[in-house]
């Protein structure tokens, strides 16, 4: 059983170690190398980091539906991909005689997409999960084979919710893949009347509304923490905010105007209540608790000032 993985972020890193411990991993693909940081430093995915240290062979096609050749002459019987982050072309797709199996964060059809975890966390859902499932030419629409679900938490931030489905993709992966091998796997098809998405978070999707609820912008916050991060404008200067605990209290003030300073944190009022931003990054300075910013900045100087 001759496999190539095909993936790039740190998510898919379990899925990879759990392959090679278990199977013969022939090739990995990855995207390119990125620069990162002010120094503009080269450096490898982190799919690519694993590969390396087990000195299996690694591709790197910028374009993956124009530069495939080199995938096939490693002659896979199976593909397996995670988080890849490109679009795979039919000439792969058809090329595996157990085929291409994809492990996505999401309790498909809900939440196809590069941002199913940010999105569900986002939009308040009670639970997520993993699925294993058939690629297609279409986006994660492919036939599932096996799933398992999760429940969100109130403590769940997407860095955090990332790290429990990844593992549980490890975990479902190889649990599944004895019944592929062997051909008695389910193959279910997909309603398309319950499909959703994730797409990749937009820039304008990381802007707080404070005209939502506390618990619409609590779950907004956690969604987007730490990377990239949600974000509103005061004296025009951008804030982002990292961690909030929703505050029952009801204020008569304007929607996103500062109306206490507590320990907690900066209160600021919303549509039904009240939300207290605990931990922030003020434009320029690095990220930090929100008491330790007003006692930078003062008290009085932010009561009455709008988060637009």
């Amino acid at each position: 059983m001759k496999i190539v993985f095909m993936g790039t972020p740190d998510f898919a890193v379990p899925v990879l170690e759990g392959l090679i411990d278990n199977y013969e991993v022939v090739g990995v693909v990855s995207q390119p190398d990125k620069e990162v940081g002010r120094k503009r430093i080269l450096t490898p995915t982190e799919v690519k980091k694993v590969a390396l240290l087990h000195n299996i062979n690694v591709l790197q096609p910028r374009k993956i539906r124009e530069d495939y050749q080199e995938v096939l002459d490693l002659e896979p019987d199976m593909i397996i991909t995670c988080a890849y982050g490109q679009i795979i072309p039919e000439e792969i797709l058809k090329y595996p005689k157990f085929g291409c199996i994809n492990v996505h964060g999401s309790l498909l059809p809900k939440y196809r997409g590069g941002a199913p975890i940010h999105h569900a966390i986002m939009n308040g859902e009670s639970e997520t999960g993993v699925t294993i499932m058939y690629m297609d030419t279409k986006m994660d629409s492919g036939d599932i084979i096996s799933q398992k679900s999760i429940e969100i938490k109130d403590s769940d931030t997407v860095e955090i919710l990332w790290d429990k489905l990844s593992l549980l993709g490890r975990d479902l992966l190889l649990e599944t893949l004895p019944s592929i091998i062997n051909r008695t796997n389910k193959r279910i098809k997909q309603n398309e009347e319950l499909v959703t998405f994730g797409f990749n978070v937009k820039r304008s999707e990381e802007h707080l509304d404070f005209t939502k609820t506390s618990r619409e912008i609590f779950n907004h916050i956690r969604g987007l923490c730490s990377i990239p991060a949600a974000y509103a404008l005061l004296d025009d200067k951008e804030m982002k905010v990292y961690k909030s605990i929703i505050k029952e209290k009801k204020y008569e003030a304007i929607c996103g105007e500062i109306v206490d300073i507590t320990k907690e944190g900066i209160v600021v009022a919303t549509k039904d209540s009240s939300i207290v931003l605990q931990e922030i990054k003020p434009f320029g300075k690095k990220r930090m608790d929100a008491f330790s910013y007003v006692n930078g900045v003062g008290r009085d100087n932010l009561i009455g000032k709008v988060f637009k």
